[in-house]
């Protein structure tokens, strides 16, 4: 009778590489966070590095910030552009998140026929929404289109929950109806009151930053593209990004000075 060959041994298993394992960025940049925090407002320089190799044109973060501001239709802080590279059928696309680039000398501001574009001390530029009169210079003048008018559409416009009387009708809509908490305040749109008729703009989540809570799209980024932080803290993840040899900003024949840098 033949002999049974005997079973080849399986293969070890792969050990995993040694050192320390890799952290997620976020834990860094919380932690840096709550350490810039402690500073004097004056001291910091809250600035954006977005890594356009990562950015997979999810849109994870403008749906994080939508949710998060109670956006409506026609509102938008951080679009993603898309555009399309190559010679069919070697295509491919290309990726850019935009949100407001807080500039140090924003055109913004000088344009506001009432000074309701502010600078902040935090070197945040505002908008005091009981103070715009809705001309829209603003955003004329913004040399990135990072800001969009506010004209009091719903998403539930044209939908039988609005009509008088429907049933359900005073619970559909309570996203919309729930406060946004932009610049610290619970502005509600209910009404016709602002900021419906006033510019809108990214603000890099202020409301979240005073809380010790990093931006909306930072901690979406499904790819960790989007890195938030004090440059004025030469320890922080953002300072070593931006003194990166392949870092870029928008439009820098602009003289804006943009606070919102990407790595190519």
């Amino acid at each position: 009778m033949a002999e049974i060959a005997p079973t080849a041994t399986p293969p070890a298993p792969a050990q995993a590489p040694e050192g320390p394992p890799r952290s997620d960025p976020l834990v860094r940049m919380q932690a840096e966070l709550k350490r810039a925090l402690a500073k004097p407002v004056e001291q910091r320089r809250w600035v954006m590095v977005i890594d356009l190799r990562k950015c997979v044109g999810c849109s994870a973060c403008t749906v994080g910030c939508v949710a998060e501001n109670k956006l409506p239709p026609g509102v938008v802080y951080r679009p993603v552009m898309q555009e399309e590279v190559g010679t069919y059928p070697r295509t491919t696309r290309r990726f850019l998140p935009r949100p407001c680039m807080q500039c140090d000398d924003p055109p913004c501001v000088s344009v506001c026929p009432v000074g309701a574009t502010k600078k902040a001390k935090s070197g945040v530029v505002t908008i005091a929404y009981n103070e715009c009169i809705g001309c829209r210079a603003c955003l004329t003048a913004c040399p990135y289109s990072a800001r969009t008018f506010d004209s009091g559409r719903s998403y539930l416009d044209g939908t039988p929950e609005t009509a008088p009387g429907a049933i359900g009708a005073r619970a559909a809509g309570s996203y919309e109806r729930a406060p946004a908490f932009e610049y610290g305040q619970a502005w509600r749109r209910a009404g016709g009151k602002s900021p419906i008729g006033n510019a809108r703009k990214c603000h890099f989540c202020e409301h979240r930053l005073a809380a010790g809570v990093l931006p909306a799209c930072t901690t979406t980024c499904i790819g960790r593209a989007t890195y938030f932080g004090d440059a004025n803290d030469a320890d922080s993840l953002v300072a070593k990004l931006v003194g990166s040899p392949n870092v870029m900003r928008l439009k820098e024949e602009a003289g804006t000075n943009t606070r919102v840098f990407y790595l190519l």
